[in-house]
């Protein structure tokens, strides 16, 4: 088997159809850099069902398909095609060749294929997982393959050798069958449960269908003594209303009188509420007026008062300091002022001094500087004589040797100089240019940064979120899986084999249900209420009496059995004792809820049933209330009359009922967060797959910008060195020309002394003595001089200075007289000021007083009017009030009066209506209980009739008859029936006795038998079911059990065979090296992991992390290889694994690739000469400038071999 053909349509840059036709050998792919060349193993690792996009370099999985170029428009879909050599059979197909496809559309669809018949991906893998190819591709070793290879777990280097062993198919098998295992146990688990829940129904219902069989002789006496008796109740109560009807048309009367007498009262009360009413806003304008004339009064006396303080305070004269003299102020000013002139011309003539000072101290200094020149000159000229002109001479001309040579290295500095400014300042508006592009690019990265946390936190948000509700869901299911369990075991239980059975099975229209299903019960008395209702808890539900009568017809003439039925009733009221129950106890019609009618009948049942919490309860509300029937809320019922209860009954229908729904419920709300929890999850699946999307996204921008700040800060660290260093050449080259400048000035200033001197050395004649001594004489006094000069300047500034502070101080002293004066002429007008207001102050305060008085005059007379008037108001409100508070009295008597007489009719007619509630249940009964029309029972069992003498009783008055009759001669006719007259204790008696004998048979289910009989049988069903259940879970983990004995086996001999591979390869990769590999866990060989040591020659380290990048390329092309000689695959793939490799290593590497070849195809992927000559085809791959790859091919071996 081995690898024919290649065809690549729109994959990545093979734009047009490409077909690479492999031989059996050694296949090398060659190119440049970005030619596309490992385009080509994507290719083949894509077709054969890689679902990596970033194993295929790529950030999703539409990246595949070509995207276009600049003159190339993009394509819509992608497809690879591999034609395979299996004239073999190596791949389990009746075809010699085979050829796989896959197609990818940009809309996201995918097709696969197998010789052009369409296919799963799964069917792929499974054609090629046995012949050593798996998912894991370890076949194909891509770019950064190897790296991965060391960088794997333990458990991760298990997976290459299970690939390649050909073990994956088997852990699927083994994982499909633990699927079907987990699946199993639901179902096992459900089964158990619905086996339980029948199992412990079976005993209470054995007991039922015994003591059903007793019950049916007892139940005619029971109902012939319960019909006599409600007869007789019926006749008193209708009896008792015709007599209470006739009482309540007197009351109506006199209560009808007492509303006429009270309406007039009334009346006459709302005129007098009237005329108060418009009496009081005139008492309360009244007190306003009267209020608002006291307050202004109260003010004017105030303004009085404050006018009288005001002219005493005005009239006492305010006492004012002394005034100061301002002639005498205004004199000392302008004396200043004077003073100050003076002052500013002594400073102007003592400036002027020091200015004449400074001049002439100058022209001093400069005239003794010029006599110590003259004398120096005089010295030196004498020395040079001495030394002889020609000495000046070479000197001078050395001198000015020199100056040349440091200018003419100054202009050669400065050209440096100027070169080096102007590197330095390109490379720095480079760099700048650059770094603008820079901060652009930390910005974007900013962003990328926040962008790619942003999507990690998303991703790991929605994986958690993901994982979470996986978990809420299989909770969900597990809980309605058990619920679903038990509702059915319910169900089978409730299920009726009676006449109301076949009823709901048939789905006659007038039933609406069972009374168990459609009443529901407050708290946990189910019990209770079964107990008080008896039969009717087992009763269908009608509408009508005509419903019910149809539903008995058709049971009828289907012969389907017997039922009792229940007739809604909305005007069926529960009638319960005026009793106060104790706390924890409640009426039983106020625990039942249901539709309305039904739930009335049933209420009405229930009149007078009580329920308590226990025995003992019951006993003391029984004894205290006669009419009260006590229930707990175990089932037993207590009466003054008769008793029901014990232990070792089945669960009520009502208890059974209510669990059923209450199963549904919980198995309908576990459904209902199954779907919404699966919709969640699809929600949060498309979340976390969006959000890994974003987060690969971030993380390929993230690099791509990382490589481009890679590349601009390597270029930015270019520039900036060669700014740095065209800067620090700058620097250097300015220091030289410094020095070089200031050498140059002063080799000139030494060159035009040495001029100077030797002039005068040759022009000037001999001097004498004489002349240098008349010259020091001279020097000195210019020195004297100019010292006096200095003692003048000195003494002027110190004068200046002096006048300078006078004047400032007098400044001063004038400004502090005039701000007196200024002060002064300021407080004399405020004084005034404040006279003249004080005087019109007084005027106004007098006004003021004046118009107070006469105002408080009139005040004081609106005041008395107002007070009279408002007393006027008081009192003929309080006469309407007397009035008022009268006839309320009458009004409320004649309430009293008519509220007495409402309620005595309420009270009447509330008995009326009880006695006709009660004779309606008593009705309502009559049917239920009996299923007879009132009338007719009244008709057929009143107390006017005789009643028949049944049982032993029976016999004997029959026989007692007959013997009669023989006396007299008389035959007794055949239908003679022994009767005796009504008499309600013996009635009542005979019913006891019967009931009692009914509870000594305990609570009796008439459909125990054929219950019993349906419960065994589905009960021998389940048994059967969970026996082939567990069977089969048994042969699964044999299965189990078998694989993993054979993957056990498969992988021991892979591993002893790899690891001695490794070891015999490893030394030729390393030559005197030692490597080898080991389990991580040997004694688990299911799980263990693989571990490996290499120990290259020469070294003491074991561990792959110390080992250096070459050797941990070959280690790992020497674990691949050891894999591939152990168990060989058809074809092995290679993508410049030898790219890192020094021509020694490459040789000892390629002496395997040749073993490979023997039982191998090789297709190399290769930059390496010497990987070309042992090729046997070479294709050449390269790229023009339209960006589409182009393929070249050539045969190398027959070329070789022609030769």
């Amino acid at each position: 088997m081995h690898l024919k053909t290649l065809t690549l349509r729109g994959f990545k840059s093979f734009a047009s159809a490409t077909t690479l036709e492999f031989e059996p050998g050694v296949t090398c792919v060659v190119g440049p850099n970005g030619s596309g060349k490992s385009n080509v193993v994507d290719a083949l690792a894509w077709v054969m069902g890689e679902q990596g996009a970033k194993t295929l370099r790529g950030g999703k999985m539409d990246d595949v398909i070509f995207a276009g170029t600049s003159g190339r428009a993009p394509l819509g879909r992608a497809e690879v095609s591999l034609t395979i050599d299996n004239a073999d059979g190596a791949l389990p197909i009746d075809y010699s060749e085979v050829t796989i496809s896959r197609t990818l559309f940009r809309s996201g669809g995918s097709e696969y294929a197998i010789n052009g018949s369409s296919c799963r991906l799964l069917d792929i893998q499974d054609l090629l997982s046995d012949s050593g190819l798996g998912r894991e591709m370890h076949v194909i070793v891509g770019q950064g393959q190897l790296d991965a290879v060391l960088r794997a777990t333990p458990e991760e280097r298990r997976h290459f050798i299970e690939e390649a062993a050909g073990i994956l198919k088997h852990r699927r098998r083994k994982d499909k069958a633990l699927r079907k295992l987990d699946a199993m146990q639901a179902n096992l688990t459900r089964v158990q449960d619905l086996t339980a829940e029948i199992r412990r129904q079976l005993g209470p219902l054995g007991k039922q269908a015994e003591v059903a069989r007793q019950a049916q002789t007892i139940q005619v006496q029971v109902r012939d003594a319960r019909s006599r008796l409600l007869a007789d109740d019926l006749a008193r109560l209708s009896s008792q209303l015709e007599k209470d009807h006739a009482d309540e048309t007197a009351l109506l009367e006199q209560r009808a009188a007492v509303e006429k007498a009270m309406q007039e009262a009334r009346e006459r009360l709302t005129e007098l509420e009237r005329a108060a009413a418009e009496a009081t806003p005139e008492l309360t304008r009244a007190n306003d007026i009267f209020y608002r004339l006291s307050a202004i009064r109260e003010r004017l006396r105030n303004l009085a008062t404050l006018a009288e303080e005001r002219l005493r305070m005005l009239g006492t004269q305010v006492d004012m300091a002394p005034p100061t003299d301002l002639v005498d102020l205004d004199e000392q000013v302008e004396r200043a002022k004077v003073a100050r002139a003076e002052l500013d011309a002594e400073v102007a003539a003592a400036a002027v001094a020091l200015e004449e000072a400074e001049k002439a101290r100058k022209d001093a200094e400069d005239v003794a500087y010029a006599s110590e020149r003259h004398h120096a000159t005089l010295l030196r000229s004498i020395a040079d004589r001495r030394e002889g002109v020609a000495r000046i001479a070479s000197q001078v001309a050395a001198k000015r040797s020199r100056v040349e040579a440091t200018e003419a290295e100054t202009g050669r500095v400065q050209e440096q100089l100027a070169a080096a400014q102007k590197r330095a300042h390109d490379a720095t508006k480079e760099f700048q240019a650059l770094e603008t592009t820079v901060t652009s690019v930390e910005e974007g990265e900013e962003d990328l940064d926040e962008q790619h946390e942003a999507a990690t936190v998303e991703w790991d948000a929605a994986k958690q979120a993901l994982s979470e509700l996986k978990d809420v869901l299989n909770t969900a299911m597990r809980e309605r899986d058990t619920w679903a369990a038990k509702a059915e075991a319910l169900e089978l239980s409730l299920a009726r084999k009676d006449g109301a059975g076949a009823l709901l099975a048939e789905g006659v229209r007038a039933v609406r249900g069972t009374v168990a299903a459609l009443v529901e019960v407050e708290g946990d008395a189910e019990d209770a209420i079964a107990a008080a209702l008896g039969p009717l808890a087992d009763a269908l539900a009608v509408d009508t009496v005509e419903d019910a009568v149809d539903a008995i017809r058709w049971l009828r003439d289907e012969d389907a059995g017997r039922a009792r039925f229940v007739v809604a009733d909305p005007e069926a009221v529960a009638s319960n004792p005026s009793v106060t129950l104790p706390d924890a106890a409640a009426w039983a019609s106020d625990l039942v809820n249901g539709p309305h009618g039904i739930v009335d009948t049933v209420r009405a049942a229930l009149s007078g049933v009580a329920v308590v919490d226990d025995l003992a309860a019951a006993r003391a509300l029984v004894s205290a209330h006669r009419d009260v029937v006590a229930v707990t809320r175990r089932g037993d019922l207590l009466s003054a009359r008769d008793a029901y209860g014990g232990a070792g009954d089945a669960p009520s229908v009502l208890h059974m009922q209510a669990a059923l729904d209450d199963a549904r419920e919980r198995r309908d709300e576990a459904a209902r967060r199954v779907e919404a929890t699966s919709f969640e999850i699809r929600a949060a699946e498309e979340a976390e797959q969006s959000t890994h999307a974003r987060f690969q996204a971030t993380l390929d921008r993230l690099n791509e910008s990382d490589a481009r700040m890679s590349a601009v800060a390597e270029q930015l660290g270019h520039l900036n060195a060669s700014a740095r260093a065209a800067r620090a050449e700058a620097e250097r080259l300015q220091v030289q020309l410094e020095e070089a400048a200031e050498r140059t000035r002063v080799d000139q200033e030494a060159l035009a002394e040495l001029t100077e001197r030797l002039t005068a050395a040759q022009a000037e004649p001999e001097q004498f003595e004489a002349d240098v001594a008349q010259a020091q004489e001279v020097r000195a006094a210019d020195a004297r001089s100019a010292t006096a000069a200095r003692a003048k300047e000195t003494e002027a500034r110190l004068t200046l200075r002096t006048s300078e502070e006078r004047a400032r101080a007098l400044a001063a002293r004038a400004e502090s007289l005039e701000r007196a004066a200024e002060a002064e002429r300021d407080a004399r007008a405020r004084a005034a000021e404040a006279a003249a207001r004080r005087e019109r102050q007084a005027v106004a305060a007098r006004e003021v007083l004046a118009g107070a008085q006469e105002a408080l005059t009139a005040i004081d007379v609106s005041v008395q009017r107002a007070d009279d008037a408002r007393a006027e108001a008081e009192l003929a409100r309080t006469e309407r009030s007397g009035e008022l508070s009268k006839v309320r009295r009458t009004v409320d008597e004649y309430s009293q009066e008519h509220a007495r007489l409402t309620d005595d009719a309420h009270r009447d007619e509330v008995a009326r209506a009880q006695m006709r509630v009660r004779l309606e249940q008593m009705e309502q009964r009559a049917i239920d209980e009996l299923s007879v029309d009132p009338a007719q029972l009244v008709e057929e069992f009143g107390p006017h009739l005789p009643v028949p003498v049944l049982g032993e009783a029976g016999e004997a008055a029959r026989e007692k008859a007959a013997v009669v009759a023989a006396e007299r001669g008389e035959e007794l006719p055949e239908d003679f029936a022994p009767t005796e007259p009504f008499v309600r204790e013996v009635q009542e008696k005979r019913l006891r006795q019967a009931e009692r004998a009914m509870g000594q048979l305990g609570r009796v289910n008439p459909l125990a038998l054929e219950e019993f009989a349906a419960l065994e049988e589905r009960h021998t069903f389940l048994q059967e079911q969970l026996a082939d259940i567990k069977k089969s879970r048994e042969d699964l983990l044999e299965i189990v059990k078998e694989i993993d004995e054979r993957v056990e086996r498969i992988f021991t001999e892979a591993f002893d065979d790899t690891a001695a591979q490794f070891e015999r390869i490893f030394p030729r990769l390393f030559p005197g090296g030692e490597g080898r590999l080991v389990l991580t866990d040997p004694r688990h060989m299911l799980t263990t992991g693989i571990e490996v040591e290499a120990r290259p020659a020469g070294k003491k380290v074991k561990r792959l992390s110390l080992l250096s990048g070459g050797e941990r390329s070959l280690t790992a092309v020497a674990l691949l290889v050891a894999i591939f000689k152990a168990r060989p695959s058809p074809f092995y793939v290679m993508d410049e694994v030898e790219a890192a490799l020094d021509d020694m290593n490459l040789g000892r590497l390629l002496e395997i690739f040749t073993e490979l070849q023997e039982d191998s195809q090789l297709i190399v992927i290769t930059h390496q000469k010497r990987t070309m000559e042992i090729a046997d085809a070479l294709y050449g791959v390269t790229m023009r400038g339209d960006g589409v790859t182009t393929v070249i091919s050539q045969r190398l071996r027959d070329e070789g071999d022609a030769a």
